[in-house]
């Protein structure tokens, strides 16, 4: 999936790679999803072949309708009984979510299938939700019903009908345009709801509880008096506090995909839970990479006086992950100046890649330091290849999903924002690493590995201790940051850009005393210590499924 045209390649603890909606499911939710909640055409037609190939269809003409159908149905009834919030047991719904639009051919087969599903269950166990855009016309500000009708007729076509209407708008829906869509696409009014633009993300649980969206799919399901209402005080004490902040952090992103922001979605977002939980209104600074070289100084002067402009007045410099040479020495120069200017750095997977070379050339004067990625000749290669990665089969041969991480001493700082745990668990994506011969030569300029893998010969975090904040680290923290539940890589990165560093690791501190001495099992007694911590009661689980052009994803 290209950065460029999809965003980002979300990971997930066993290694799937899948599209970055699931991070938004994990993140509002707060569950771990696998790889088998992520269905797609390629994963389809793959198990119906290897299915043919067994001879499990008996020679039978292998077709569209109905094995693939089928395969989608199977594949969507096994995975809804595998619970993903931790409790054992299957959960009482399953949500499913089919993206792309109403007539892409690639989503055609998947519709035929839930089609087929939702005859086969009855009514009472299937609810459809259609969501449709609703656009306004900027010159009267008339709101548009006929693409709904006619998506809302379209998919009729094709075997499915709508239960509740989510009408995505710029504003709230007005009685004539609802009276409208209720009239021509045959749905009740009351099953009509409205998704207007709000401050912020968190304000739509409020919006859809607000318009008992809830209370429409509970009488669609026959769950009246069986579901609780939903408790949302934690969640609307976050999207109205998130409204108040006013007084800015500047962090400067400094990438290769920054012409799409989905791109880095997941950070945006750990870096929202950061800011937010300082209490700091988030303002990010796209700067891509090749705007600080110093040959767009003398193609186009004016993008790299604005870029270096940006990067001066960031009170923190980030530089994600990513992968190819584009981009790289104007990644390097950013790790330098925030090393120099004493700027707080975080620098994820290839960012923390950056930070070795940079230091390797700057500090130890090795000026051809390099990543065999780059240079696969080099003579100075800190980073390097694998040993046991495939140079021949590119696509799902990275280390992925979640590793551990030793670390090395309880008194740096990454070790302290973990709540100096022995070890942690975080999700990886990458194919180089750290050059094991050569880390003593970067220890002893001064470089701290602090955290390593359970062999101590792969370098998972990287330190300079004697700067307010310079850490790297090869995994990817930002796909386990929570609303509420900041990633502490990026929760110790906004704090230090903000001056709140101290108190950061402090609270780290006292949270971590506090379970072990037994507190965690009454969540209370660890909300007298931290705020950010809350016990909260669900009525109702439920299972993810998400779907895009290619496919369904649990």
């Amino acid at each position: 999936m290209s950065p460029f045209e999809h965003g980002e390649v979300f990971v997930l603890d066993d290694g799937g790679e899948v599209d970055l909606d699931l991070g938004n499911y994990e993140r509002f939710m707060d569950v771990k999803l696998t790889r088998d909640n992520n269905i797609t055409t390629g994963k389809i037609y793959q198990s119906v072949i290897n299915r043919e190939r067994r001879g499990d269809y008996l020679g039978k003409t292998v077709q569209v309708v109905p094995h693939i159908t089928d395969a989608i149905q199977d594949w969507i009834e096994r995975v809804a009984h595998i619970p993903v919030d931790g409790k054992t047991g299957p959960a009482d719904v399953c949500v499913i979510e089919l993206g792309g639009t109403i007539g892409d051919i690639e989503s055609m087969p998947f519709i035929q299938a839930l089609g087929q599903f939702s005859y086969r269950v009855g009514a009472g166990n299937f609810c459809l939700v259609h969501v449709s855009l609703v656009p306004v016309l900027n010159v009267v500000g008339e709101q548009k019903t006929k693409p709904t009708q006619h998506s809302v007729r379209a998919l009729r076509g094709q075997g499915l009908t709508p239960h509740i209407l989510a009408c995505r708008s710029t504003m709230v829906l007005d009685e004539n345009a609802r009276g409208k869509l209720s009239q021509f696409c045959l749905i009740p009014a009351e099953n009509i709801i409205t998704l207007y633009d709000v401050p912020n993300i968190w304000h739509i649980p409020l919006l859809l509880r607000d318009q008992k969206a809830h209370e429409a799919m509970f009488k669609v399901l026959n769950l009246q008096g069986v579901a609780k209402e939903p408790n949302l005080e934690e969640w609307t004490c976050r999207a109205e506090s998130s409204d108040l902040l006013h007084e800015p952090v500047r962090i400067a992103l400094v990438g290769k995909y920054t012409c799409l922001s989905d791109s880095y979605l997941s950070v945006l977002k750990a870096l929202l839970h950061a800011s937010v939980d300082c209490k700091k209104k988030l303002v990010v600074d796209w700067i891509p990479a090749t705007n600080l070289e110093s040959t767009t100084a003398k193609e186009n002067p004016d993008a790299y006086k604005a870029a270096w402009k940006l990067l001066k007045g960031a009170d923190g410099v980030l530089v994600p992950g990513g992968f190819g040479d584009r981009g790289v020495q104007g990644k390097i120069i950013a790790a330098r100046y925030a090393r120099e200017n004493r700027i707080p750095f975080l620098g994820i997977c290839l960012g923390m890649q950056i930070a070795v070379i940079e230091f390797a050339r700057s500090v130890l004067g090795v000026q051809d330091a390099n990543s065999t990625e780059f240079d696969p000749h080099t003579k100075s290669p800190y980073i390097i290849f694998m040993p046991e990665g495939s140079k021949t089969q590119m696509g799902g041969t990275m280390r992925l999903g979640s590793r551990r991480t030793y670390f090395q001493t309880k008194e740096c700082k990454s070790s302290k924002l973990y709540g100096c745990k022995s070890f942690i668990d975080e999700r990886h994506r990458h194919r180089y690493e750290v050059n094991p011969e050569l880390v003593s030569r970067l220890e002893n300029a001064g470089l701290s590995f602090t955290g390593k893998d359970e062999t101590g010969q792969r370098m998972e975090i990287v330190e300079l201790p004697n700067h307010p904040y310079f850490i790297g680290a090869q995994f990817h923290p930002e796909f386990k940051s929570r609303p509420g539940k900041p990633s502490p890589l990026f929760l110790g990165f906004i704090g230090a850009a903000c001056g709140q560093l101290d108190a950061v690791l402090q609270r780290s501190s006292i949270v971590d005393n506090s379970l072990s001495k037994g507190v965690g099992s009454d969540i209370s007694a660890v909300n007298k210590t931290y705020k950010n911590i809350t016990a909260t009661k669900t009525g109702y689980r439920t299972e993810f499924i998400y779907g895009s052009r290619n496919g369904l994803h649990f």
